[in-house]
């Protein structure tokens, strides 16, 4: 496996998308794994009760799904040191969420990377936000 350098790396680069299928299996099933046994994530009746239009993900897998985003980008070298994420439209089953990122800052004293993620599906703006992320120097991968 090969990853990311800080050298390699330059503010205003655009990470690959990466487009996730929004399965009811991949809702219910991450929700349980992370203990969140709220209804709304696994019970569609209850959803509906609550004013849902169906089970919808739970905060805990889009934080996931982001810390697994950029690392997959920035290589098994990569340390993430900070996740900050905001909440929009839900994901519901049978969407897409398209993650895109941009690479905003770059901090030479420590090699932290700064980049700014945003999750999209049908509805708009799922989830939005930074992640940190300190990378290796040049021939240290």
């Amino acid at each position: 496996m090969t990853g990311r350098t800080y050298d390699e790396v330059a503010v205003g680069e655009e990470l690959p998308p990466l487009p996730i299928p929004l399965t009811r299996t991949l809702i219910v099933a991450t929700a349980i794994a992370s203990r969140d046994y709220q209804d709304v994530h696994h019970d569609p009746g209850l959803a509906a009760e609550r004013g849902s239009k169906d089970v919808f993900m739970n905060i805990l897998t889009t934080n996931g799904l982001v810390d697994r985003y950029v690392t997959e980008w920035a290589g098994p070298a990569a340390v993430v040191k900070a996740i900050r994420i905001r909440l929009g439209v839900p994901n519901y089953p049978g969407d897409t969420m398209t993650l895109t990122g941009t690479v905003t800052a770059k901090h030479d004293e420590d090699h932290r990377v700064e980049i700014a993620v945003r999750g999209e599906n049908g509805l708009g703006a799922h989830v939005t936000g930074t992640a940190v992320v300190r990378l290796p120097a040049k021939g240290a991968t």
